[in-house]
C-alpha cells in the first residue's frame, strides 16, 4: 500500500494498492482507497495543482489516471 499526496503542497489524497515493481505512471480507479470522484482530472483539492488525467488504459481495457511526472510523492505505509 501507498500513501499518495500532491508533490507541491504535501497534501494526503489517498491510498493506492499497487501491483508490480517499477515507477508509478498510472493509478488504475479500482485500487485507489479512500477517493469517491470519478472526475475526469485529477487535482489537489488544497492547492489546485493538476495531478494527471483520466484514460483508459487500451493495454488492460482499464480506467486509469495518467500522472503527470512528478506531480506525487508516495510513501510504503503498512494496512
Amino acid at each position: 500500500m501507498l500513501r499518495l499526496s500532491c508533490a507541491s503542497c504535501g497534501h494526503n489524497l489517498f491510498r493506492y494498492q499497487k501491483d508490480g515493481p517499477g515507477i508509478l505512471k498510472r493509478l488504475y480507479l479500482n485500487r485507489i482507497q479512500g477517493d469517491s470522484s470519478s472526475s475526469s482530472k485529477l487535482s489537489c483539492p488544497k492547492c489546485k495543482e493538476m495531478l494527471g488525467v483520466r484514460t483508459i488504459y487500451k493495454k488492460e481495457n482499464r480506467p486509469a489516471y495518467r500522472l503527470f511526472t512528478g506531480a506525487i510523492s508516495k510513501k510504503i505505509v503498512k494496512q
